[in-house]
C-alpha cells in the first residue's frame, strides 16, 4: 500500500482504519469486527482512528491486539470536549485521554484530537445551538485552554502528537489552525460533494478543501474523513435515515453519480473512496468500513491509483460540489 507523510507521524498508509469497526455506522458482529482490524493491517494499513463516541472501536482495537500491536502500526483517539467552565478543559482531556488508553492497551497515543467543533466565541449556530457548548469548543477555551493542555500531554509522554477535527466552523477552524503552536494533524471532509452532510449545524459555506490546504500549507498532516459521506455515495445506505436528513438529501442529490459510475462499471463507494484518494493535500483517508468485504473494496481502490485529470474532471462535472 502506498504511503504518505502525516506531519510528525513520518509515513503512514494511505488508508486509515476508522470507527465503523466500533458497530455504529450499520450492523456488524464482534468477531467480524476483530478480523476486519487484523485484515488491515495485513492489507498494510498502519493507522487506525477511534474515538469514544465510536462504541466499541477502542475496545475493540484493545482486544485485537491484547497491548501488543504490531510493530508500526500507530492509532489515534479523540476527545469530544465541548465548552467546559473556565479551567476544566485540561482535566477533561487527560481524563479523557487516559480512559482511551486504557481502552486499547495503550502506553502512548500517536494523535489526540480534539473532536468537538470550534467555533469563534459568541458564534450563534444555525441548528442546534441550544447544545452547542456540548458539541463546540470556543476559540478562546481552545486557544487559552486546549493548545497548553495538549502541549503537557506531548511532554509528558502520553502522546506523540495533537490535532483537531476540522469540521467546525471553517472561519475559527482556519484560525486554529494558523495559531501557534499548532494542530500536527488535521482531519477534513474529503469526499467529491464537499459535503459535512448532517455534521454541518453553520449556515456559512463549509470549505473543506480550503482547511486542508490551508492545514497542508502550515505543516500540518490531514486526515481526509467522510469520502462517502454518511452513505450518501454509495449504491444504498445501510441505515434507516429520517427523509429531512442532510444525508439523505446528499444521497438523493448524489443519482448522477451513482449513473457515472453504472457507466463506468464500478460500484460507488469505491469511486467515492478513489476519489477521495485522488484529491490534493489529503495525507490518509479514513475508512469508516464495518467490515472485511468493505475494507477490501477499499484497498482495490487505493491499489488502483489516483483517478486521470480526465476521470476527475468528469465527476466533477456533475456539479455535485458548490461552486
Amino acid at each position: 500500500m502506498r504511503t504518505a507523510t502525516l506531519g510528525p507521524l513520518g509515513a503512514v498508509s494511505r488508508l486509515t482504519l476508522g470507527g465503523g469497526i466500533g458497530q455504529i455506522w450499520g450492523e456488524t458482529t464482534h468477531e467480524e469486527a476483530l478480523a476486519t482490524v487484523h485484515a488491515a493491517v495485513d492489507a498494510g494499513v498502519t493507522l487506525i482512528d477511534c474515538a469514544p463516541m465510536y462504541r466499541n472501536a477502542e475496545a475493540f482495537v484493545g482486544e485485537a491486539f491484547g497491548g501488543r500491536p504490531p510493530a508500526g502500526v500507530r492509532f489515534t483517539t479523540k476527545c469530544q470536549l465541548g465548552s467546559p467552565a473556565p479551567g476544566q478543559a485540561g482535566d477533561i482531556l487527560a481524563a479523557s485521554l487516559e480512559s482511551s488508553l486504557q481502552a486499547m492497551r495503550l502506553e502512548r497515543m500517536d494523535v489526540f484530537f480534539l473532536h468537538s467543533n470550534i467555533h469563534v466565541d459568541g458564534f450563534e449556530y444555525a441548528h442546534g445551538g441550544a447544545s452547542r457548548d456540548r458539541f463546540s469548543t470556543a476559540l478562546s477555551i481552545y486557544l487559552h485552554e486546549v493548545v497548553p493542555a495538549m502541549e503537557r500531554l506531548k511532554a509528558q509522554g502520553k502522546l506523540a502528537a495533537w490535532g483537531i477535527t476540522g469540521i467546525g466552523v471553517p472561519t475559527a477552524v482556519l484560525e486554529a489552525i494558523d495559531h501557534a503552536p499548532r494542530p500536527q494533524v488535521v482531519q477534513a471532509i474529503a469526499n467529491l460533494m464537499d459535503s459535512p452532510g448532517a455534521l454541518k449545524r453553520y449556515a456559512e459555506p463549509a470549505r473543506p478543501r480550503d482547511v486542508a490546504a490551508a492545514a497542508k500549507a502550515a505543516g500540518c498532516g490531514v486526515m481526509g474523513i467522510r469520502a462517502v459521506q454518511a452513505g450518501a455515495l454509495t449504491a444504498a445506505v445501510d441505515r434507516e435515515l429520517s427523509p429531512n436528513s442532510p444525508d439523505r438529501a446528499d444521497y438523493d442529490r448524489a443519482a448522477p453519480f451513482r449513473a457515472l459510475c453504472a457507466k463506468w462499471g464500478q460500484d460507488p463507494a469505491y469511486a467515492a473512496h478513489r476519489y477521495a484518494l485522488s484529491m490534493p493535500n489529503i495525507d490518509t483517508v479514513v475508512l469508516g468500513v464495518k467490515n472485511r468485504d468493505e475494507l477490501a473494496m477499499c484497498v482495490k481502490a487505493e491499489a488502483d491509483g489516483p483517478y486521470s485529470a480526465e476521470e476527475m474532471a468528469e465527476i466533477d462535472g456533475l456539479g455535485l460540489a458548490p461552486a
